[in-house]
């Protein structure tokens, strides 16, 4: 399954760094206490969440610059507006402290420091886009973007912390490039795109691929539950398909949907009683609708609810 969301359009990347990098930095706030027993209550956000990515250090204890660790900074950066660019900085250094090792960390935190300021800078390529006589405006902000970070990071970082990010983005221009071409015709947009697949990496055509793999294992395990089939055996189906972690995760998610499904029929039962019940006048009704929204749902779930009311 995938794990977080590619994106695309590198526009839409560099409107969210703008957010967080205007943000004042009150370098004499202090960080805030964490609570060890609510490892994931970072920001109310993040509630329900766990941290992606991760940091790890190399056989020479060096940190290691690869995607896992940029998703890392950026699931913490994700948090600016709730907490502070100082803040924030403090709690990736925590993390960092608990995931290496020692001989690690000065590297570690200098690398999240040239992370930072690489975000920051991206303000200005927002600001001014760069303008490339005979290159597409998404092509030439994306080599301004490739070209900014030679100023921050060494190849080798920029290998391991962009280089799948920056395969997927050069097919997603080219194909958005194909698409927008006048002056190809229907057939000629076909070819071509046809071979972009030809050639696409594979780990790049594997990613492309996982949302098609994933469809077609949900319709499978449908139909196996339609011919009697035991939750069991779509976890063998599942497991053999991608892996058993894959597989217990999913079956995590079938048991989340029941439970919902469960909750919101026995909901609209008893909305159905509430709406039928004569000696209520409307202001009681609407009450007596709102406690029992309360009484089984957070107010998050509520906001779900006008889809099956």
């Amino acid at each position: 399954m995938i794990k977080r969301t590619r994106l695309l359009l590198v526009s839409t990347a560099l409107a969210a760094v703008a957010f967080y990098a205007l943000t004042p930095s009150r370098k004499d706030e202090p960080a805030p206490a964490r609570a060890e027993s609510d490892p994931f209550a970072f920001v109310k956000s993040m509630r329900g969440t766990a941290p992606d990515g991760q940091a790890k250090a190399d056989d020479a204890n060096a940190v290691v610059a690869d995607a896992e660790l940029r998703h890392m900074f950026d699931y913490y950066l994700g948090a600016i507006g709730e907490k502070t660019l100082p803040q924030i900085r403090a709690e990736i250094e925590l993390q960092l402290e608990h995931q290496l090792p020692p001989a690690a960390l000065p590297g570690a935190k200098q690398l999240l420091t040239r992370y930072i300021d690489y975000k920051t800078a991206l303000i200005d390529l927002e600001k001014n886009p760069p303008q490339a006589p005979g290159l597409s405006p998404m092509r030439a902000r994306l080599m301004a973007m490739q070209q900014m970070r030679t100023r921050f990071f060494s190849p080798k970082e920029i290998s391991g912390m962009f280089g799948f990010d920056d395969a997927f983005d050069q097919d997603a221009v080219a194909r958005w490039e194909i698409a927008q071409d006048p002056k190809l015709s229907a057939e000629e947009k076909r070819a071509r795109l046809a071979k972009l697949d030809t050639n696409l990496p594979p780990a790049l055509r594997k990613e492309r691929e996982a949302p098609l793999v994933v469809a077609k294992e949900e319709e499978t395990a449908a139909k196996m539950r339609a011919a009697g089939a035991g939750e069991d055996a779509i976890y063998r189906m599942r497991a053999a398909t991608f892996s058993p972690e894959a597989a217990a995760r999913m079956a995590a998610v079938d048991q989340e949907t029941a439970n919902w499904k469960s909750r919101i029929s026995d909901y609209l039962d008893q909305r159905n009683k509430v709406l039928g019940n004569g000696a209520l006048n409307e202001a009681d009704r609407q009450a007596d609708l709102q406690q029992l929204r309360d009484a089984r749902f957070s107010s998050i779930e509520q906001k779900r609810l006008g889809a099956y009311e």
